[in-house]
């Protein structure tokens, strides 16, 4: 008989354009496929947003509930009832120090397998809890939840959990490891050569273009080091200045979002530089962007993981990284070159260029390297189904019938005596 699906309850803020939503999509995707677990989404921000459709389409049922101080009665009320009602074998929550006070108002009725995700760099906390003494107490507080009531705590790589003040190894307390965002290889590999005319054609470009590729959240506009500027948003367009001074075939494709998109581009367009430096918002066909491209520039002042970077070598893209973004991220170690962030815009620009200009390398070196990693689609998600089914497996243990020794032979006592 055909064992039941794991029942799996995720609880982030909601399915926008970021790296774990992306993540989860991908893996909702492959389970849907599969047939191995379940996926239901607790969407703390309450409102719709660019993956939800898709979601439900998948299969997912998505529930909207609003997580504010105002009305944690009802969210707990609410939550307490999905958790009775879903039957769930594990809860996977995204939301940091959060995830600790989730748990705490579900207490009673939390399934024997409870992550909490880490997956945004420290500067994120920093900024989102500094606001106030009493956001400072409530991370305080939800940290020590988190130890006291998860059974795992994951982060989107090894170097972030300890940045969060979890470490493994532990007598009492969760599971501390790193599980690394997946993605499916076959969407990042198609010939190269159409999908770099159909880009450069997109933006009036000539053939000849060395064309540099940025993907992530606009940042303010102020020059770095800021809390709120880890992506690096004013680095990236300070490079890509002295870059066009130096090379008139310079261009740059700045892919994301933001509320200071509009200010970035005025300041684009007071340098002169608006056809050559383009802020293109969200796209969705990245991968195109990434074959079509000469080099990705990710000069992040801190990353929980900088996925990006991972799929575009997997693109067999090659990539100039800060020395901030974890070491995990290097897959394919011919295609990854890091420098300080101490290092002047200048040195940056100069090896953006060099980069842009040397051959791509052998692609289906850089695609076994990411085939056989952690993150290759298949080999995260069967990492999380071994989590996800631990407490079935406990459970199953627990009611096996123990058995039982065999009775010793009795023998006729008359015999062999004397």
């Amino acid at each position: 008989m055909n064992q039941q699906p794991l029942r799996v309850l995720q609880i982030l803020g909601g399915l926008g354009m970021g790296g774990a939503e992306t993540w989860l999509m991908e893996l909702l995707r492959h389970w849907s496929a599969s047939g191995a677990v379940q996926l239901d989404f607790l969407l703390t921000g309450g409102q719709c947003e660019r993956f939800d459709r898709r979601a439900m389409q998948l299969g997912a049922r998505l529930h909207y509930l609003p997580y504010r101080r105002q009305q944690l009665a009802r969210f707990a009320l609410a939550l307490r009832r999905l958790l009775r009602q879903g039957r769930y074998d594990a809860l996977h929550d995204h939301a940091d120090y959060a995830a600790g006070w989730h748990l705490a108002l579900a207490a009673g009725l939390l399934p024997a397998v409870r992550v909490v995700h880490v997956h945004n760099p420290r500067l994120h906390i920093e900024v989102n809890y500094a606001i106030s003494p009493l956001r400072r107490l409530t991370a305080a507080g939800g940290k020590l939840l988190v130890q006291r009531l998860a059974s795992h705590v994951c982060g989107t790589s090894a170097a972030i959990l300890p940045l969060y003040g979890f470490h493994g190894g532990q007598v009492r307390g969760p599971q501390v490891a790193a599980v690394h965002c997946g993605f499916a290889l076959d969407r990042l590999h198609a010939p190269r050569a159409a999908d770099r005319r159909r880009v450069l054609a997109e933006f009036g470009w000539p053939a000849d273009t060395l064309l540099a590729l940025h993907a992530g959240r606009l940042d303010q506009v102020l020059a770095c080091p800021h809390p709120r500027n880890h992506k690096n948003t004013w680095l990236v367009l300070t490079i890509a200045r002295l870059a066009a001074r130096r090379e008139p075939r310079f261009r740059l494709l700045l892919a994301g979002d933001g509320p200071s998109r509009s200010a970035l581009q005025q300041v684009v367009q007071t340098w002169g530089l608006a056809d050559r430096l383009r802020l293109i918002g969200i796209r969705e066909d990245l991968p195109r962007l990434m074959r079509a491209a000469d080099a990705l520039l990710f000069p992040s002042a801190q990353e929980g993981l900088g996925m990006v970077a991972v799929e575009a070598q997997a693109a067999g893209l090659p990539v100039l990284a800060s020395q901030a973004v974890p070491a995990e991220a290097i897959v394919v170690p011919h295609l990854y070159e890091a420098l300080p962030l101490t290092a002047a815009p200048e040195l940056w620009a100069l090896r953006l260029l060099a980069l842009l200009q040397r051959p791509r390398p052998d692609l289906p070196t850089g695609r076994a390297l990411v085939a056989a990693s952690p993150f290759n689609l298949s080999r995260s998600a069967r990492k999380l189904e071994a989590i996800y089914g631990s407490g079935r497996a406990a459970a199953a243990s627990r009611l096996a019938p123990v058995a039982t020794p065999p009775r010793p032979e009795v023998r006729d006592g008359s015999r062999g005596s004397g």
